[in-house]
């Protein structure tokens, strides 16, 4: 099996004449903790949005896990073993913690909508499964208390989890994560960091994170890819990018 897990060749994003991602190509090696780094407008979320089939991009193509993805609907990307958060929380507020991570089971099952409405053998026993596997989560997560709790009654730093957590529920192998770390305090992010290691270790998850927190990105990744202007201006170890005349420009000026 090839170690990529997903391969971005001579992407190009375009929106009405303006490049949002100029040719960027990289591989992610599965198994890996990969991060986008780049300051404001730089690309990150839309190279996210081209990967998960929220955007059709203009050009180039995207393979995960040895098939081609470029351009399929993000429910099909997804049922190929990708899924994301959002840099905004994207939790039903009107929901239960528990029903929020149901929400995750959703594109694994086979029974249909006609199915689902009349509660049929096969629906009722998904329905039991991923109620079970929702639990498992919660517990994974240290969450378990607040099952019935509606996210907006979580700390902020938990409700990231349970994202997270919504993630895992869609049993995929790689997992994007746009900006996890945002506005957590000190500890909250060292919990972030502490979980998405764990998960790698012991599920064998890949991630791709866009964060702004650069000593975040030092510590957490094993390859970083850094845009500019939708170009791709850097590639490597933690070392390797932290020198980077052209990364040092970008963030501090030439």
């Amino acid at each position: 099996m090839s170690a990529a897990l997903l391969e971005v060749k001579d992407l190009l994003m375009q929106f009405q004449g303006l490049t949002a991602l100029d040719r960027v190509s990289f591989v992610m090696e599965r198994g890996s903790i990969t991060s986008l780094m780049g300051p404001n407008g730089a690309g990150k979320t839309t190279l996210f949005n081209c990967v998960t089939g929220m955007y059709r991009p203009t050009g180039g193509l995207v393979h995960f896990d040895g098939q081609d993805i470029t351009a399929r609907p993000a429910h099909v990307v997804s049922r190929h073993g990708i899924a994301r958060t959002f840099q905004n929380l994207a939790l039903f507020a009107g929901l239960s913690v528990i029903d929020n991570l149901m929400v995750g089971t959703y594109l694994q099952g086979s029974s249909g909508l006609l199915q689902g409405a009349f509660l049929t053998r096969q629906a009722r026993k998904e329905q039991r499964e991923g109620l079970q596997a929702a639990y498992t989560v919660l517990d994974y997560l240290g969450l378990s208390e607040t099952a019935h709790l509606l996210p907006g009654e979580l700390p902020y730093g938990r409700q990231k989890q349970l994202e997270f957590g919504r993630a895992l529920m869609q049993k995929a192998k790689l997992v994007l994560l746009d900006e996890p770390m945002a506005g957590m305090s000190s500890a909250e992010k060292d919990a972030m960091v502490a979980l998405i290691k764990r998960v790698r270790s012991e599920m064998g998850v890949s991630f791709l994170l866009v964060e702004h927190d650069v000593p975040v990105i030092m510590d957490i990744s094993d390859k970083i890819v850094v845009l500019d202007f939708g170009k791709k201006i850097a590639e490597g170890t933690s070392d390797q990018v932290q020198n980077d005349p052209a990364v040092i420009a970008a963030y501090l000026g030439a």
